[in-house]
Formats: structure tokens, C-alpha cells, sequence
């Protein structure tokens, strides 16, 4: 799932970079790109998901700076506190994910309207948390849906945080960089879990 999200956002770099431009510093791709790539490298050595979590959050804070890895670093660190074991089943994930966001929230008081990442990342967990289906790939289908229409939405909103709220009416008109690259996260997500089934499916059969 990591690997393919940094697949999806390195393609998209230049896009993430380009919206961040428009009301920021226009570093936003690389500075996605650097921090995923950080949190893979830490997550080979793990051998469960609590241990793995807490180096990929550590390792984000660690060898990268700005809102972007203290934000993610935050989210990675919020899943470890809830994860427990080498498996996991939907429950667990459910509680990862709130884990994650509780722990951003510590961060950041911007919430869905405030045109930031929390406009994707919000929607995101709180269509997991409220999927019934114990199927994972299902929860990660709900929270890809969910994130694209809180990034889409950052479209027609005023900034409110960061460089970006200088702007004023002036942001309108544009995607929030930051909920556009958790967007394409989630929708790696689950593009990631349903080609990881598969390949299991493939193995068995």
C-alpha cells in the first residue's frame, strides 16, 4: 500500500508542487515525495504493524521538515498508539485510522471547510470508521471515495490556514495541495489492498 502511494504521488509530484504554488511555496510534491519515501525505508526493518508504524512516524520527523512530515509523522505515530500484533482484521484498521486522525488533530485545529489535507484526511477515516462491511478492501473503497470529494470540495473554499489564508477570496478557484495528495493516498490505498488480494488469490489458486 506505502509503495504504491509513493508510485501515485511521485507521478504527481509536479501537480502537487504546482497547486501548492498557487498560495505557497510550490514545495508540496517534493516535500510528499520525501516524506513517503522516509517512512517506507523505515517501515522494511518492522515485523509488526505497532513497531512499524512508530519508525515510519519517527522517520518522517526525523529526516524531513515543514507541516507536511510533522502532519504525517503525526498520523504514522497516532496508528501505532492503536495498532497492536502482526495481523489485522477490520476493527483493527478502524482503529488505526481514528488513532491517526485523533493524533493529527493534536497538531492542527484546522478542520473540513478550513481547506486543508484535514478536508480529505477527515472524510477519509470517518467513512471507515462508519463502514459496516468487514471486508477491508471495502473500508479503503469508502475512505478513497470520501477523501477525492473532501479534496474536491477544497475547490470552492477560502483558505484559512497557513501561507495560503493571506490570499483571501484570491484561493478560491484551486485544490488544496496538501488534500489533494491525501486523496491520491487513499485512492492508493485502495488500489494497493485490492491488487494485494489479488495477487494472494492468484497464489492460492
Amino acid at each position: 500500500m506505502l509503495q504504491q502511494a509513493l508510485s501515485c504521488i511521485k507521478t504527481r509530484e509536479e501537480e502537487f508542487s504546482k497547486l501548492d504554488a498557487v498560495t505557497g511555496d510550490g514545495d508540496h510534491g517534493t516535500a510528499i515525495v520525501t516524506a513517503l519515501s522516509a517512512a517506507i525505508k523505515a517501515a522494511e526493518k518492522a515485523t509488526d504493524y505497532k513497531t512499524m508504524l512508530s519508525d515510519m512516524g519517527f522517520a518522517v520527523m526525523m529526516e524531513t521538515s515543514g507541516s507536511t512530515s510533522t502532519l504525517l509523522g503525526a498520523f504514522f505515530l497516532g496508528m501505532s498508539d492503536t495498532a497492536s500484533g502482526a495481523e489485522l482484521d477490520a476493527a483493527g484498521v478502524k482503529a488505526m485510522f481514528a488513532g491517526g486522525l485523533a493524533n493529527v488533530r493534536k497538531q492542527t485545529k484546522a478542520d473540513i471547510g478550513d481547506k486543508t489535507m484535514m478536508d480529505a484526511l477527515i472524510p477519509a477515516v470517518k467513512a471507515i470508521e462508519t463502514c459496516e462491511s468487514e471486508n477491508i478492501e471495502d473500508l479503503f473503497s469508502v475512505a478513497a471515495v470520501a477523501a477525492q470529494k473532501g479534496a474536491e470540495a477544497t475547490v470552492d473554499m477560502v483558505a484559512k490556514f497557513g501561507r495560503a489564508r493571506n490570499y483571501g477570496e484570491r484561493s478560491k478557484g484551486v485544490m488544496d495541495c496538501g488534500a489533494a495528495s491525501w486523496g491520491a493516498m487513499f485512492a492508493a490505498f485502495d488500489y494497493g489492498t485490492r491488487m494485494t488480494r489479488n495477487a494472494d488469490d492468484t497464489e492460492r489458486g
